[in-house]
Formats: C-alpha cells, structure tokens, sequence
C-alpha cells in the first residue's frame, strides 16, 4: 500500500513544521531526513502562513519523524517542532493529472524552453492552442497543475536558469516553493503581472538564488510608500538581486540611514550631542513612516536576524475605554501576570520574522511624532540605546481614532555592513487617559522676508541643508515655517518629498 498512489485515512500523514517559512525548502528536508531513521519521499511540499507543510505514506515513517521533532537546531539555535496527524490522501497525489495530459504539457513545455538561453517561456500557459486543442486545461494557480509543472521541469530541464510566469493569475505561491528543490539554478524569475498582493509570498520562495526579478503589476507594488522601501524588501529575500522589474539595482543598504563612525563617541565634551539627536531622529522617522504604511513587512529590513521583540499593556474588559486595547493584549507578556514558563517564551517574539508578522497584525497606526519624547539611556561605539514616548491613534474601522500612548525601547546595533539594525524592541501600550486632539500638521514652506538669525539657528539651517538635501535658503523657509522646531521640520519635509510636493529648485543651491 505505501507505493500506491490511491489510500486510506491512515495511510497518510501530514507533517507540520510551525514557523518553517523562516527557513530554506532544501536545508530543512535535507535537516529531517538526515535525522529520520527511515527513509520517507516528501509528497506536496508548500508553505501555509508561516507554516511549512508536507505529506507522507506509511504509519513507519510517520512515527520516525514524530522522533525527529527537537532534534535539529537552526543556525540561531533554536529547536525545530515538527507535529505528525493522520491526513487524508493529498491533493496533489488524488488530483494528479492523467498521463495524457502530463505528456501534453510535456511537449507543450518543451516547445517553450530555449535551449541556448536555458530558459523557459510559460506566460499565460493557460492559453496556449497545443493545450487547448487537446482539451488539456493548465491552470497554474491550481495546485496539481504547479506540481505537474515543476516535476515536468525537474525531469527535463535540469539546468533551468531563467522562468517567465508573467499573467498566470498567481495569487500565492506556496505551490511554487517545491521549485527551490526542482529547479535550484534559477537566477531570473518572472512574475509580473500576477495578483500577488502580498511580499510576504516571496519569502515562501527565498532560497532561490536570484539575480534578477519581476514583480511589476502585482497589487503587492503598490503596498511600499516609495520605491526604496519596496527595493529594501525584495532585496532581503533576495540578497544576490541585480535588477528588479528590469531596473539595475543599486548597492544593497539598511534603512540607509547611519553608518557607526557617525556615533562613535568623541573624546572632547559632549559635541556629538547634535549628530546623534539627529541619528536618533532620522532612524524614528523612517521607522514610523515604514510602521503607519500599511505594509509593515518593509520593516524587516530594520532588524537584526536574531532581534527580540516584546509587548506590554493593561487591559481591563470591563472598561470600555480599553476595549480597543484587546488586539495588543493577545500578545501582552507582562511580567507580573504571565506566571507559565513556556508561555513567557512564546510571547518572546525571536528573529525578524517573527518579529514583524507579530508587527503585522496589530491595528494599523498613525503615530504623532510631534509628541514624542526621546530619552538617551545608553551610546557606546557598537551600541545605541534609547527609548521614546509619545501617541498613536489607530485608523481601522472597528477602532477608528482611538488614541494610545505608548513608550518603546530601542537597542540598536551594528551589522556587517557598519549600518544601524535594531536588536532589541520593547513595546508598551497604555490607553491615553484624555482623547485630545491628534494632528500631524504638514504645512508647506512659503517665501517671505527672512529675520536676522542668531547662531543657534545659522546652525541648524546648515545641519537641516547638508541632511535634507535642500537649499540654504529652502531649509530656512523650513524651519522657520516650523517655529524652528527641527523635528516638526524635518517631519514635514519628509512628508512632502514623499508625495513629491517639494519643487526641483528646492534642491539647487542659490549662492
């Protein structure tokens, strides 16, 4: 029975590896069958959530895997959990296509692949006359036609280094991850055109070496405010990428916001106190921008690999003032209340990951950084500590402008790149006891005579031109527009260039 393809319930069974879509398709399988005692063929591989899922025959192999769970460690070592349920017979095994048809999209596929370029050409196969007049339909949203596909490509075209997918109507792509096994050499990959409406679909994909991909006409492109934002995501995925939607791509960066000489601490007085207020600026600034977004899954590129994230906040069911504060005490890993062990752990979020599904859930923000308060705790050569308090309001339906204070602790360090990363994210949420006003203001600079400015305020015209880019001239209509408040200015500045109302002549520098 365990090499037929029909079975019975208790033929079957489903393995599940929670959290697997952080690791690598290839390294994972090649972990647990190195640690399994019995041999076992992965049916129907593919990621759910942040799940990794496959199938397996015979109550033998089954049990062998049950042993394997906790044996493997990742590279952060960290304990891998595998769970083992019986399952009904795979989809992809009692839907696979019929010989008939498998040889059909055979020679199909061969008609499509460019021997001299390696490539294969699969742009809206659904379509294609050599299918359609044989009654053969390949839908490749469809999970038996992706495995067709790919166990096609696995045979026949080993050595695959380019893949066009355009206009499928791919709207996930956990059928598409078996590839990283099947087809290991792809470097360019298109996509375009698709319904991929989320980046975390390429994560299901990662380990594919990629030098150049498209994802132009995704809805997913439209979910980065700026294309920096949307470059930095794709390229943590992808961290080989040389041109994105046929853009060369320039040097990867981080936030690109320091570099850690910037805050290295001076040995005379204090005179990197300007510098670094500004560094600490720049870096909440980006963040939030990113965190009130919608997308918050650019914000991997702000953490470390092995950052740690935890929440806090007082929830009282019977107040209904707090009542929209329930989304955070789901994860609520306060110290005093949480007395079990493992479920301390678990609210733990670990890895970046984590750390920003963990962010993607929670309701989505606008944070006034004009209330902000920043507190310096710790700066070292390699290390920056601070924390900020100020307010939020939150901007879905359910609970639309309800406002929050909240006060969140930093610790930043340096990567391999000398770029600032954060390694530690402490996060507490209180309801704010008066629901003032909330108001990001973001008036535009306007000419007028300008006052005599003292040195204070000769400074920071030139610290606001040399950081923004602007004119001397621009920077003081900035300011001053803004009361001389640096932070306001810098803020609305942002804003602005965000949305492209900041005039080219801005950006000259008038003698």
């Amino acid at each position: 029975m365990e090499n037929t393809q029909e079975g019975t319930l208790g033929d079957w069974f489903k393995i599940t590896i929670p959290y697997g879509i952080k690791y690598d398709n290839t390294w994972l399988m090649n972990s647990i069958k190195s640690h399994c005692s019995v041999p076992f063929t992965p049916v129907d591989f593919h990621y759910v959530q942040h799940r990794a899922l496959f199938f397996v025959q015979g109550a033998s192999a089954a049990s062998a895997l049950k042993d394997v769970s906790y044996k493997i460690c990742d590279e952060e070592n960290q304990k891998i959990l595998i769970f083992v349920n019986t399952s009904a017979v795979p989809y992809s095994v009692c839907n696979k296509l019929k010989p008939k048809e498998m040889e059909q999209l055979k020679l199909t596929m061969r008609k499509r692949y460019d021997v001299s370029q390696k490539a294969l050409d699969l742009h809206k196969l659904r379509f294609d006359p050599d299918l359609l007049d044989h009654d053969v339909i390949i839908i490749l949203n469809q999970r038996k036609c992706m495995a067709a596909t790919l166990h096609i490509i696995e045979k026949n075209f080993p050595e695959l280094l380019s893949l066009n997918l355009r206009k499928n109507k791919l709207y996930q792509l956990d059928d598409l991850s078996e590839i990283m096994q099947m087809a290991p050499t792809v470097k360019n990959l298109n996509l375009s055109k698709n319904e991929l409406k989320s980046a975390w679909e390429l994560d299901k994909i990662r380990g594919l070496k990629l030098e150049e991909l498209w994802l132009e006409g995704n809805p997913l492109c439209g979910t980065f405010p700026d294309q920096p934002t949307y470059v930095s995501a794709i390229r943590k995925c992808f961290p080989k990428l040389l041109r994105l939607d046929g853009q060369d791509l320039p040097p990867p960066t981080i936030i690109d916001i320091v570099h850690m000489d910037i805050i290295k601490p001076c040995k005379e007085s204090y005179k990197g106190s300007e510098t670094l207020k500004n560094l600490v600026f720049q870096f909440l600034l980006q963040y939030y921008l990113m965190y009130d977004s919608g997308d918050r899954q650019s914000l991997l590129s702000a953490y470390h690999d092995e950052a740690c994230f935890s929440l806090t906040t007082t929830f009282h069911p019977n107040n209904p003032d707090q009542c929209s504060l329930f989304e955070y005490f789901k994860n609520n890993r306060n110290m005093k209340k949480v007395k079990d062990p493992d479920l301390r752990v678990q609210l733990l979020k670990h890895t970046k990951h984590d750390i920003v599904c963990s962010l993607c859930v929670l309701p989505k923000t606008q944070h006034d950084l004009i209330s902000c308060v920043v507190d310096l705790c710790v700066q070292t050569e390699m290390m920056l500590c601070f924390s900020v308090s100020g307010v939020f309001k939150e901007v879905e339906e359910k609970s639309q402008g309800s406002v929050h204070a909240f006060t969140r602790t930093f610790i930043l360090s340096s990567d391999s790149n000398s770029s600032l990363c954060i390694v530690n994210d402490m996060l507490t949420v209180v309801t704010k006891e008066t629901q003032s006003e909330f108001s990001v203001p973001v008036p535009t600079p306007t000419f007028s005579s300008l006052p005599i400015l003292s040195a204070e305020q000769q400074e920071m015209v030139q610290v606001f031109s040399t950081q923004s880019g602007i004119s001397l001239q621009w920077s003081q209509k900035c300011l001053q527009e803004n009361e001389w408040n640096y932070t306001r200015a810098a803020q609305v500045f942002t804003m602005l260039k965000i949305k492209g109302e900041i005039p080219e002549e801005a950006f000259k520098q008038i003698p």
